[in-house]
């Protein structure tokens, strides 16, 4: 990990995303959703990772390109 924040809880990155915390476990499972480490039998995020997923799904309106 490149800095000393903490850990992002499952709970935590779905309030920053909108989505339902079974969202998140559905994206884990097909393998489409933000970057997660296992912390022995929990799910935890970095923030850099949530922020690069925002940005990896970001879309651009035609009329604003």
């Amino acid at each position: 990990m490149t800095t000393d924040e903490p850990l992002l809880t499952p709970g935590e990155v779905s309030k920053m995303l909108a989505v339902p915390v079974n969202s998140l476990a559905g994206w884990r499972y097909l393998g489409t959703g933000p970057a997660f480490v296992r912390v022995g039998r929990m799910i935890r995020y970095q923030r850099e990772d949530v922020e690069a997923y925002i940005a990896r799904n970001r879309v651009v309106p035609p009329r604003d390109r």
